[in-house]
């Protein structure tokens, strides 16, 4: 009987995945603060724009980086 095993190199892949998420939750919200703060400025949409995007990224690699967590431990090879 064989025993099931963590896929080593799909855990560090998704701690990866989940470290970039990490920075970018607290970049994201960062740039959006900055925006909001610098209304008047030129920027001011562009940096708001950039923020949210970040924020959405931040989302994306969580969920793809859990994703792959779960892969790891509990995926047949």
């Amino acid at each position: 009987m064989e025993t099931e095993r963590t896929n080593k190199t799909l855990l560090v892949s998704g701690l990866k995945k989940m470290g970039i998420s990490l920075a970018l939750m607290f970049l994201g919200p960062t740039l959006i603060h900055i925006a909001f703060t610098n209304t008047e400025k030129p920027l001011y949409i562009p940096i708001l724009i950039v923020g949210i995007l970040i924020c959405g990224l931040a989302i994306f690699f969580a969920f793809k980086g859990l994703m792959t967590i779960m892969d790891s431990m509990f995926k047949k090879n």
